[in-house]
């Protein structure tokens, strides 16, 4: 008994499997792999998510956000009110356009270089927002594929969920009668 109790102690004892360990140089754990497989994933979503990070906005940063949502409906209800001001007082409206005759040519291309520069930061700031928005929906994959996977062991295919069996289904089927419904019926007749 003593050797046989030498000999596993020897292969399995004393915190080792030797066994385990000589067939890890043949081929890879498949338990390890996944974990180095899950915890690479979560390290590089992590970093990810880290150069993503979006500090939380303060008030003057909301406030700043409400004024320069204010230049396109200003310009819109601008034109706006020129074609009602057109309509109403056809001779104020062009004693008006004479004076923007009156404005130089630089200063319009000055003016479209300004609208450009606007809009066109904006447009980007608007992208960059959206970019930061995937990169967050992408965090949340891994918790929605877990949520599936969950719901996926809940349908009647999957093992631990009780089956039926024929007599049983066709009981469901074909319900027994109603005493109180005869009853009723019988008293309606």
């Amino acid at each position: 008994m003593g050797l046989i109790n030498t000999v596993f102690s020897m292969l399995f004892g004393g915190g080792r499997n030797i066994v385990r360990e000589t067939a890890e140089v043949f081929r890879e754990n498949a338990e390890a792999g996944a974990q180095r497989a899950t915890n690479l994933q979560g390290q590089a979503l992590s970093q990810h998510a880290a150069e993503f990070a979006q500090p939380r906005q303060g008030g003057f940063d909301c406030f700043m956000d409400g004024l320069n949502r204010l230049p396109r409906p200003a310009m819109a209800i601008g034109i706006l009110g020129l074609f009602v001001s057109s309509m109403i007082d056809p001779i104020w409206f062009a004693s008006r356009m004479q004076g923007l005759v009156l404005v130089p040519e630089p200063l319009w291309w000055l003016l479209g270089v300004i609208v450009s520069f606007y809009f066109g930061a904006r447009h980007q700031v608007k992208s960059y927002q959206f970019q930061q928005s995937l990169t967050d929906t992408m965090v949340r994959v891994p918790q929605v594929l877990s949520n599936l996977e969950e719901l996926r062991h809940l349908t009647p295919t999957s093992p631990g969920v009780a089956h039926a069996k024929p007599e049983e289904a066709s009981e469901a089927l074909t319900p027994d009668a109603n005493a109180a419904l005869s009853a009723w019926r019988m008293a309606k007749a």
